[in-house]
């Protein structure tokens, strides 16, 4: 369990629950996403840097569905001396730009680059041009930043690449796996765009929506090499795995390629991560607590497929109504991490936690005391316009009452029609964060 202080009694029964399930959920997930909102993090964090200590430019760039509101987040937190060096150029998805005073936002597509994506890489590229020893690059990634900053290796087009993303995306692979993919097909991913600003310092600042938060799958690491994380041979050996069917210049660029590691060697490099999915269930749970609810946080890092993982989730949901293990009722029960959908012939409309949430439904059965949401941190389940959605006791019967199979619509992984009928979609819009999945089931 969480083990926080206990500021107010615990609740002893249902009955002294004041707001509706409903709004309790809705209100975890908003103190999940206030505690990682880049306007909290960035000013605790940007004074610590000693910016002071170069002479030079501050040159910021960075990409990711959080990072325009990073981007204004750190010009507010500079002293005025600081913001007058400071240029930069940022790439999020369309939709989430926010005002800045001297970095350039420019929107992209997501999940798939479109000819913005391109362009983006190239701007950004040009921001890194001709950088000497006293400048600082200040790199502001976020998850999203895969598709947004996309430029091609040499041989590989943006054709090529937009076909391979949509085989990542449909294939089941984990994050991790489809970063290292993207980036050995890049010429900016994998540390390469690091590459391109030696030889000013550079300073990664990282919102992580990677199952245990590291910091080089994020965005696939533009400013950032692991080997082990994007070697070739790794790369031909998830391919291999996913039986991937890749364009005929993609397979080609990788049987060739090869990566000179001593030019990442020299590289100076400091990386923070600020903002983490943890975080998030941490604050949600403190929430929860101030309600007088008990709360367990399961694990920020699960992953695996979106159905089968509800279906354990149910497991724990009801053995904690039956048995009061592996906590005592009334209680939040959270998760976060990245879970996958496999997408085999024709399917309907609905990303990986309204899969999780129907899932979940269906596997407890209308079980009386139990409710429970799941969106995406950044307000976007998959490529929807919702972040995810709620259920009731009552999911399946009103369903049943509409004349709609449940089942029938998880088997057909279309998901978001059935909520949507149901009047149950979560809508947020933007939130300016993306710290992965949250999942609350209040067992009453």
């Amino acid at each position: 369990m969480n083990g926080l202080s206990q500021r107010k009694p615990l609740m002893q029964h249902a009955s002294e629950i004041q707001q509706s399930p409903q709004e309790i959920l809705r209100t975890l997930f908003d103190r999940a996403l206030d505690a990682c909102l880049p306007e909290r993090v960035l000013p605790q964090i940007v004074p610590t840097l000693g910016l002071d200590r170069f002479t030079g430019r501050i040159i910021v760039v960075g990409a990711g569905k959080a990072s325009a509101a990073m981007a204004a987040a750190f010009e507010n937190s500079l002293t005025p001396q600081q913001l007058a060096r400071t240029s930069g150029t940022i790439v999020t998805r369309y939709g989430h730009a926010v005002a800045t005073q001297k970095i350039t936002i420019l929107e992209a597509s997501h999940p798939v680059p479109d000819a913005a994506s391109l362009d983006a890489a190239q701007q950004i590229l040009a921001t890194v041009n001709n950088l000497v020893e006293g400048d600082v690059v200040i790199s502001l990634i976020s998850g999203g930043g895969s598709a947004l900053l996309s430029m091609p290796a040499p041989g590989v087009s943006a054709e090529d690449k937009q076909a391979v993303n949509k085989i990542l995306l449909r294939c089941g692979a984990s994050i991790d796996e489809i970063n290292c993919i993207r980036s050995n097909l890049s010429a900016v991913k994998g540390g390469r765009l690091a590459l391109a600003a030696f030889p000013a310092t550079i300073i990664n600042l990282v919102i992580s929506d990677i199952p245990g938060d590291v910091a080089a799958l994020v965005a696939s690491g533009p400013t950032i090499w692991d080997k082990n994380l994007f070697s070739k041979e790794r790369a031909l050996r998830i391919i291999q795995k996913y039986n991937m069917d890749l364009p005929p210049a993609v397979r080609a660029h990788m049987e060739r390629e090869t990566i000179e590691e001593n030019k990442f060697h020299q590289l100076k490099i400091e990386t923070h991560v600020i903002a983490t999915p943890f975080m998030a269930l941490k604050s949600a749970a403190a929430a929860a607590e101030k309600m007088g609810l008990r709360s367990i946080i399961l694990s920020s890092r699960i992953e695996g497929d979106a159905a089968e993982i509800a279906k354990m989730h149910a497991g724990i949901a009801l053995d904690a109504i039956e048995y009061q293990q592996p906590i005592q009722t009334p209680a939040i029960i959270l998760s976060g991490g990245e879970t996958t959908v496999s997408l085999k012939g024709t399917y309907g409309r609905g990303g990986r936690n309204c899969e999780f949430i129907l899932a979940l439904a269906i596997a407890l059965q209308g079980q009386k005391n139990c409710y429970a949401i799941a969106c995406d941190t950044d307000g976007v389940d998959g490529s929807e316009d919702n972040a995810g959605a709620i259920i009731t006791p009552d999911t399946l019967e009103r369903a049943k009452a509409l004349g709609l199979d449940a089942q029938q619509f998880l088997d057909g992984h279309d998901s978001y029609s059935l909520f949507e009928k149901l009047n149950d979609l979560v809508v947020t819009g933007p939130t300016l964060t993306n710290v992965n999945d949250f999942r609350a089931i209040l067992v009453l």
